[in-house]
């Protein structure tokens, strides 16, 4: 097993000349909160608000100094000020027009929820599986850093190993590609991070993955439309986000809040799914609404955008995930994977859409 201890971090760090006081950070107090688990290294940098832009180059510079440590797999380094002014008072941050290519990733596409509950984790795990059985090369990054549950769905465990570049390689199960930290941290534990720390762990499983080459990324976001779902729209280039939804009142009224979010930022919607759409009775076959039915069609339609589908509440689905299963690879005919393939091919054709719009026209050349 990797080691490396408290003490190898912070003589690391004492080579990191401090800007103010001419010693090094650690002498001047700006290490904080230093986590450390099997190789993999977290902690904070105290700054001062007003200074916070131009501490950027501190940040790099003590991940760099911990990355070089031999037995270091990775390094999370966040700024902190303690002191700043109220958030109503602080301007807004400035986002990218143009969020950096994930290098060797065709798309990227978010799958998201107003709410938890919903079943939208289930839902990016299936339809991750089903554009791999229309022949794309997919990866599913797992962006819930506080609850974590694709490792559980797809069947993974253990740590992922590093490339000679220090970026981290997916783990692979039923052909895709899947990275999260449910991997790096035992699943019983819960992760007690700020939201500094949150964003730079979602900057660095995106960005610091060893992804390439994919058609298609799946990000399967957190609940709701807070700091971490706003840290992938301006750092992810997303084309697209799919919003999963339950046909209750109280769930489409979430769901709204999620497509007004991804409006504000820029981020086409592809489309709205119904999870949980209705029950078929195993034994007699008859069909209850438990939810009701119909809402989240109503809403794409009042709404303006496409509705991608219904899916079933069927205990198989459920009984799948648990185990680590998921239906779509373990019974792709049954006809509740038939309804993840549906959207999968919903899903497919947008992007393929989009894709040809971005396209330049040709051009006829006569020699």
């Amino acid at each position: 097993m990797t080691t490396i201890s408290r003490e190898q971090v912070l003589a690391a760090l004492a080579h990191v000349p401090d800007p103010d006081s001419g010693t090094d950070v650690v002498a001047t107090g700006r290490i904080e909160g230093l986590v450390l688990r099997d190789g993999h290294v977290a902690f904070s940098i105290a700054v001062e608000p007003e200074k916070a832009v131009e501490r950027e180059s501190l940040r790099l510079a003590c991940e760099r100094a911990v990355m070089a440590l031999p037995d270091a797999l990775s390094v999370t380094a966040v700024l902190t000020a303690h002191r700043g002014a109220p958030a109503a008072a602080r301007p807004a941050p400035k986002t990218q027009a143009s969020p950096p290519e994930i290098p060797g990733v065709a798309s990227v596409i978010a799958v998201a929820s107003g709410k938890g509950g919903v079943g939208k984790s289930t839902t990016a795990v299936n339809l991750a599986l089903g554009l791999a059985r229309l022949g794309k090369k997919v990866g599913l990054l797992d962006a819930d850093i506080y609850g974590p549950s694709i490792p559980r769905m797809l069947g993974l465990s253990g740590k992922p190993t590093t490339t000679p570049q220090k970026k981290l390689v997916p783990m692979e199960a039923y052909g895709i590609k899947t990275m999260s930290i449910g991997f790096l941290v035992p699943e019983e534990q819960a992760v007690i991070w700020r939201g500094p720390m949150v964003m730079s762990a979602i900057g660095q499983l995106l960005m610091e993955v060893d992804w390439a080459p994919l058609d298609i990324l799946v990000i399967d976001l957190p609940p709701g439309t807070g700091d971490a779902q706003l840290t992938l729209c301006q750092r992810a280039p997303l084309a697209g986000a799919v919003i999963v939804s339950t046909p209750q009142d109280i769930a489409l009224i979430d769901a709204r809040k999620g497509l007004a979010m991804f409006e504000k930022v820029a981020v086409p919607v592809l489309g709205i799914v119904e999870n949980m759409s209705y029950f078929l009775c195993p034994h007699c076959g008859g069909r209850s609404d438990i939810f009701s039915h119909g809402g989240a069609r109503e809403t794409a339609n009042t709404l303006r955008v496409d509705f991608l589908g219904e899916i079933p509440l069927h205990i198989a689905i459920r009984e799948h995930s648990d185990a680590g299963r998921p239906i779509v690879a373990v019974a792709p005919e049954s006809p509740q994977s038939t309804a993840y393939l549906n959207l999968a091919v919903a899903v497919a054709a947008r992007l393929d859409g989009a894709a040809d719009a971005r396209r330049p026209a040709p051009r006829i050349v006569v020699s």
